[in-house]
């Protein structure tokens, strides 16, 4: 039997596609920051943070209605245009994902399921494009092109701070080839911030007061 494929809303409703899609996509990507250092021949380049997973998918709809055959009277019988549906009344479900929904106070996260693809996030974007209309002007086929980021559970968050460390304070024990913006850099990702690392730990001349063996200590929620 085949599977058609259906958009979960949280509280509730699905909706159930027409058509299955010919094709979609799924995208992902990660952030680094390179950032040029005193002393180094080049940037260093750090991982920063992963970015949302995207499905990008084309849905298709018709409330278009063929004429029909009456063997009654031998002829072909079009049906009145008062009595297809206007396509958006369909098209509106999937475009609703993207407002507030009022039980939630936000947009809803919704799962598209088809087959081994279940793909949980929010709808993002939502374009719609009306091809086929009746003499009344009705629009009665539509492509509807929609894009779903995927959501991070913040349950399963841990309380670490945004580069992974301890919300304590850390310590590092250093030697005479370490930076000051060095450190800043691998501990929060920017490099400026050595002006604050020096004065947290009551250093004057980082270039001259940094010895092998030495606690740098690193600021609570950096």
């Amino acid at each position: 039997m085949l599977e058609k494929a259906v958009i979960s809303n949280e509280t509730g409703g699905d909706i159930g596609v027409m058509f299955n899609p010919s094709e979609y996509s799924l995208s992902t990507s990660v952030n680094y920051s390179s950032v040029s250092v005193p002393g180094l021949d080049s940037p260093i380049t750090q991982y920063i943070s992963g970015s949302q997973d995207t499905l990008t998918i084309q849905l298709m709809f018709s409330t278009y209605e063929p004429p029909t055959y009456d063997q009654s009277q031998k002829k072909v019988v079009p049906v009145k245009d008062s009595d297809m549906t206007d396509v958006t009344a369909l098209t509106e479900k999937i475009y609703k994902l993207t407002k507030i929904d009022s039980s939630l106070n936000r947009p809803p996260v919704c799962t598209f399921k088809w087959g081994s693809l279940q793909f949980k996030g929010v709808v993002t974007d939502v374009t719609q494009k009306f091809t086929m209309f009746l003499q009344s002007g009705k629009p009665v086929r539509a492509a509807v092109d929609v894009t779903f980021k995927s959501v991070l559970d913040a349950s399963k968050l841990t309380k670490t701070d945004t580069f992974g460390g301890s919300r304590n304070t850390k310590v590092r024990s250093v030697d005479e080839s370490t930076s000051l913006w060095q450190i800043a850099f691998e501990e929060c990702g920017d490099a400026d911030k050595w002006k604050s690392l020096a004065s947290a730990n009551n250093i004057i001349n980082p270039l001259n007061d940094i010895a092998s063996g030495l606690k740098i200590k690193i600021p609570k929620l950096w």
